[in-house]
């Protein structure tokens, strides 16, 4: 089959991989715009644009669907079948156009998760196992018929980055898999149920701030887990803004919500119930350091 693939970010690559490690095309790419970065303001490419360099693939960067020249483009290749994973979310314009129709991998099992930012909450919530889905676009988001799914175990010391990365190696695996179902016509789509959907909303700045005297010292876990370390969970101190990368549940200190604890290597912090001992911390304007190495200069008892 011939296929255009949409992706932008490293999450997007292995899937990409897969498909052109097998028998089948990918005539073209479909990534986000360049953007200036960092203080040189240099011009960075997404990581799906710079791999598709690599291999010499087509690249095509719409600032907006419904430019007419775009889509021109897109039916001029004649695609059997588009390819989602981690990309913007299509107009029906687009996602109609190939025969074979237009499929995505989301991080969740839908129709649990819908929404920008599926791992993280899942990490959060402290469940125990998530999974990957494969499904044709609809019009309403993350809501089209079920082609596969797969379960992943979550481990207790799973973060954002280290489930991110296994949930992307299987992805790759689940993609192919849907790519030759597609292709033999041997899909058996399965609707999603609505009454059981959860929202998995994009992160925002507002979430990762720590409450240590709302919440207790599990949910803070959670908390840390599901955004490190991007965009990472914080609070404020003594006006001065404090990451927390890793944490533990601290089952024999017993401290008041917002105590602080030090110890020469140890820092504990009481919550609405129990304790957490914070074992990655980043003050503000500083690098990310150890307890213990951050206990060598600093103090949040100062």
């Amino acid at each position: 089959m011939k296929i255009i693939y949409f992706g932008t970010p490293d999450f997007s690559i292995p899937p990409l991989k897969k498909i052109l490690e097998s028998e089948h095309e990918v005539c073209a790419v479909v990534t986000a715009q360049d953007k200036r970065r960092g203080r040189g303001r240099q011009i960075s490419f997404t990581p799906v644009k710079q791999f598709a360099m690599d291999n010499r693939l087509p690249v095509m960067q719409p600032a907006t669907f419904k430019d007419p020249d775009f889509l021109r483009q897109l039916e001029v290749y004649q695609a059997d079948l588009f390819v989602v994973v981690a990309f913007r979310i299509l107009p029906e314009e687009v996602f109609a156009l190939p025969p074979k129709g237009t499929f995505n991998l989301h991080s969740s099992l839908l129709p649990k998760y819908r929404g920008a930012a599926p791992i993280q909450w899942a990490l959060i919530n402290g469940d125990k196992e998530t999974g990957l889905t494969t499904f044709f676009l609809k019009k309403k988001v993350d809501t089209g018929n079920i082609i596969l799914q797969k379960k992943i175990e979550i481990f207790p010391e799973d973060n954002f980055e280290t489930l991110h990365d296994r949930m992307s190696e299987l992805g790759a695996e689940l993609v192919l898999e849907t790519v030759e179902l597609i292709d033999k016509d041997k899909v058996n789509e399965t609707p999603q149920d609505d009454s059981l959907a959860s929202p998995a909303p994009k992160i925002t700045k507002e979430i990762c701030e720590i409450k240590w005297s709302e919440n207790a010292a599990e949910k803070i876990h959670n908390l840390v887990r599901g955004v490190s370390p991007y965009p990472g969970a914080f609070f404020i101190h003594n006006g001065k803004q404090y990451k927390v990368f890793k944490t533990a549940v601290a089952t024999d200190v017993k401290l008041e919500p917002f105590e602080i604890k030090e110890t020469k290597k140890e820092i504990f912090i009481g919550t609405k119930s129990g304790t957490i001992e914070i074992l990655q911390i980043q003050p503000e304007g500083r690098k990310r350091m150890t307890a213990e190495e951050f206990l060598r200069g600093y103090s949040l008892l100062k």
